[in-house]
């Protein structure tokens, strides 16, 4: 005689198929945009630094503590470096948010998808980052960038 499970204390939606491979294709889009916006931000982040660094060159010991206006320059420059930090902010929410997208499209397909034959229905478990908020700094005037 073949035993029933005990029902789930836990409420259950049913979703079709369709529409759990069209979500979860949808998550995985926006985790390859977001790997696209991670890719332009560290391009205008190189660029800056560079033009960080060329401005910094021009502005040689001799000339800086000859001009007070100079000296304000060099001050400003770094300054703004810190500015730099909002890169290293931006990447890691964006990668913080790339692992909560993969997980909830694992846990979609684990939850409506069965494993195939074969196929290890741990490996699929969904991954979700352990912190919800990787990034705690809530302003840009504190902290600093070592640069020069």
């Amino acid at each position: 005689m073949q035993t029933m499970p005990p029902p789930s204390e836990e409420p259950k939606v049913e979703v079709p198929v369709m529409a759990a491979a069209e979500i979860q294709d949808a998550l995985l889009v926006v985790m390859h945009d977001l790997r696209r916006l991670e890719g332009l931000l560290d391009h205008a982040t190189e660029v800056l630094l560079a033009r960080f660094h060329e401005a910094n060159a021009l502005l040689s010991v001799e000339a800086v503590t000859a001009s007070p206006a100079l000296a304000a320059v060099r001050e400003a420059l770094r300054g703004a470096v810190t500015e730099l930090q909002f890169h290293d902010m931006a990447v890691q929410l964006i990668t913080h948010t790339q692992k909560v997208l993969q997980g909830c499209a694992f846990r979609l397909a684990a939850e409506v998808i069965p494993p195939e034959e074969g196929e290890d229905a741990a490996s699929c478990a969904p991954r979700l980052p352990e912190r919800p908020n990787p990034v705690t700094q809530g302003e840009m005037d504190a902290g600093s960038v070592e640069l020069f």
